[in-house]
């Protein structure tokens, strides 16, 4: 029998762009006051990202050690910040971030639909 060749979990576009959606978010509602994550959102986002992972033939040991491995959370930091400083984000400037936000919840992006303003 043939092994079915994976490619990396960091390699998963599916899978990379929701934990980058979820990394951006995470640095907007920590630096913007007024917004927030959509928990239940997030939750069932996390979930369904472990169930695609699983499809893919992923065990939940591989799972855990790609959240936990230093490099892709170095990779997902370093694409996270860039993202950021090329969205006119500035660190300390906390308007900066809302604005980003209502930008991404406006759009209804990936980033915006895990958070909200209040």
């Amino acid at each position: 029998q043939l092994l079915r060749m994976r490619p990396p979990l960091g390699e998963v576009a599916f899978i990379w762009d929701w934990l980058f959606a979820a990394a951006v978010g995470d640095r907007i509602r920590n630096n913007c006051p007024t917004i927030s994550p959509r928990l239940l959102r997030v939750l069932r986002q996390r979930d369904a990202l472990v169930e695609h992972a699983r499809g893919l033939g992923y065990s939940d040991d591989e799972i855990r050690a790609f959240i936990a491995d230093p490099g892709e959370k170095a990779r997902m930091r370093d694409l996270a910040r860039a993202y950021l400083a090329a969205h006119g984000v500035t660190r300390g400037d906390a308007e900066s971030y809302c604005r980003l936000g209502r930008a991404e919840i406006a759009a209804g992006s990936k980033i915006g639909q895990l958070i909200y303003e209040h």
